[in-house]
């Protein structure tokens, strides 16, 4: 088990790339903090499978735009667990509208929970991790921050502000030997994904961004969340892992 003895906190991890991607840590051996913010029945269906797999997972409401709760987040880790050693700011939303009809509060929303939650999260759990001088903080951002994309101006802005986020806390935090990096996303089998895998126009433009020619799937990018995230990793930060199936390159 490549995180055996390792504890994570994986935010907006009750659905989707979260839920992948804690399912994947609680099979590598990792204890996992399942955080969400509306469907406690969604995170405790990922809770049990984690149990009923043999791993150790505890939910915990917490919305992450709001400093106190992400705090309250990181502490009931180290609290149920004994520490943290990985983080992912995976938290997100999309409120869709085109640039000119978009209100301040559609920006406010996607903007909030994307950096500022990424920063409140990453704030409290690298207090924890710069005193025993090691960690893992993954950052979740899409190939929406590097192309750009129509009608989602407030996702592609806080994307693209989760990369220079990223190195920037890379520098500041290598001297206490935490890694940070940032894995971008295509388009995942998700619910906020829905529309484009099920509209045929959509998804024959998008299908013809991508140089695999599909979507992704969970086994398709779990495995570079448990790399980051293991000591096979330890010499790598301040990077941006692309797991796209090529659609960045376009």
């Amino acid at each position: 088990m490549r995180l055996k003895g390792k504890v994570a906190v994986i935010t907006g991890s009750s659905r989707g790339v979260g839920r992948a991607v804690a399912l994947a840590y609680g099979k590598e051996g990792a204890s996992v903090l399942v955080n969400y913010c509306s469907n406690e029945d969604a995170a405790g269906e990922v809770v049990g499978t984690i149990g009923e797999r043999g791993g150790r997972a505890v939910p915990f409401r917490a919305d992450v735009a709001k400093p106190a709760e992400a705090e309250a987040l990181v502490q009931k880790a180290i609290e149920e667990f004994g520490g943290l050693d990985i983080l992912v700011n995976n938290a997100g939303l999309s409120r869709p509208a085109m640039l000119l009809k978009m209100s301040e509060d559609e920006w406010d929303q996607v903007v909030d929970v994307h950096l500022k939650g990424t920063f409140f999260c990453t704030q409290s759990a690298a207090s924890h991790m710069t005193q025993q001088k090691r960690g893992k903080i993954i950052n979740v951002t899409s190939v929406a921050g590097i192309v750009g994309t129509v009608g989602q101006i407030n996702y592609s802005a806080a994307k693209g502000g989760l990369i220079s986020f990223t190195k920037s806390a890379a520098r500041e935090l290598a001297r206490y030997h935490i890694c940070v990096n940032a894995i971008s996303l295509g388009i995942v089998a998700t619910d906020m994904t829905e529309k484009i895998r099920t509209d045929e126009k959509l998804r024959e433009i998008y299908m013809n961004r991508i140089l695999l020619r599909r979507f992704a799937g969970p086994d398709d990018i779990s495995p570079a969340f448990v790399f980051l995230g293991s000591d096979e990793s330890s010499y790598i930060t301040g990077q941006l892992l692309c797991v796209d199936g090529g659609y960045g390159m376009i």
